[in-house]
């Protein structure tokens, strides 16, 4: 008998129709895609503007940070000194001041407000009452729509060593008055206050949805074992919204060099400037101020590198215990 040729017994083998063709390109499957989901990618396609145009598009004015830019020379005719800026911030007596500034408010942040919000959203979780629930939600909601100027001026009135509301009780008390605005110990931590009053309420929603999805099923079988309230909390609401804490602490520990630059630029004063002055305040001073656009573009890189570091290793170490992380 003959034998039949390789080429034969390959044609006989059933093709899946699943499997793409070599012929078809990438951008033919990735516009047919596109066509079968386009409501999909309609729904997205703001957001998807919004990062290209202002997070990745800006990403070409960073070259200025290696070197000597000149706006009448513009970016292609500026001389290149390479890590000229680097040296000369890492070198600058600065930089300790910015680093531990920023850390310390960071840091503050991190300990005192970041578990408020989980804190809120299971208190939140126990109220019976509908209608009180949504009351509450929506004071709590409101501090997040005012702009830190007001937020400033509110705290101006309410602290000043003169006028302020806080220091008129205190007299009427007979106490002495308390300089809190020019109290470089108390800078730090009235910045935090500042950012639990206004943010923390906005802060339950993400936790709160994570609450909405457990199932009841569960609570009802825990009821049945004995759990009472703080049991259900612990061993069924908590564990619902764990990957949500560890995507949001590893997104807050990218921001960590970030610590608002309108909020401490209100509240910055002279008397305070040693424990005021953050890299956000200081690229706006020796950028803006003073024209130094490459030197405060190399502050801002080494920010935004700082931060990538933190999100990728914190990514990694979440995956290691097991959590999903952020990719």
């Amino acid at each position: 008998m003959n034998k039949p040729k390789p080429m034969e017994m390959a044609s006989r083998i059933p093709q899946s129709s699943s499997v793409p063709k070599r012929s078809r390109s990438y951008f033919d499957t990735l516009w047919k895609d596109i066509r079968r989901d386009k409501y999909l990618y309609l729904l997205a396609l703001p957001g998807l503007l919004f990062f290209l145009i202002f997070k990745y598009v800006p990403l070409y004015g960073i070259l200025i940070s290696f070197q000597n830019y000149s706006p009448f020379a513009g970016m292609m005719h500026s001389p290149w000194v390479g890590f000229e800026h680097f040296q000369r911030f890492f070198s600058n007596p600065d930089f300790a001041m910015l680093f531990r500034n920023t850390m310390a408010i960071s840091l503050l942040r991190l300990v005192l407000f970041f578990p408020l919000p989980i804190i809120l959203s299971l208190l939140l979780n126990e109220l019976n009452s509908v209608i009180y629930k949504r009351v509450v939600q929506t004071v709590v909601y409101m501090p997040h729509f005012l702009s830190w100027v007001i937020i400033a001026s509110l705290t101006f009135l309410l602290l000043a060593k003169g006028d302020g509301l806080v220091n008129k009780i205190f007299e009427s008390l007979g106490w002495a008055k308390v300089d809190y605005l020019t109290n470089p110990n108390l800078f730090w931590l009235m910045l935090t206050i500042q950012s639990i009053w206004k943010e923390t309420g906005w802060g339950t929603i993400m936790f709160l949805a994570a609450i909405a999805s457990v199932d009841p099923q569960l609570y009802e079988a825990a009821r049945m074992d004995g759990a009472n309230r703080l049991r259900l909390m612990w061993h069924v609401t908590l564990p619902a919204m764990r990957t949500v804490i560890v995507i949001l602490l590893i997104l807050r520990l990218g921001e960590i060099m970030d610590v608002g630059f309108e909020q401490v630029f209100l509240m910055y004063n002279g008397a305070v400037s040693q424990v005021a002055e953050v890299f956000d305040t200081y690229v706006y001073r020796v950028g803006v101020q003073q024209g130094q656009f490459s030197y405060s573009t190399a502050v801002g890189l080494f920010k935004s590198v700082v931060g990538l570091i933190l999100v990728v290793f914190a990514n990694w170490l979440a995956k290691k215990f097991g959590e999903e992380g952020v990719y």
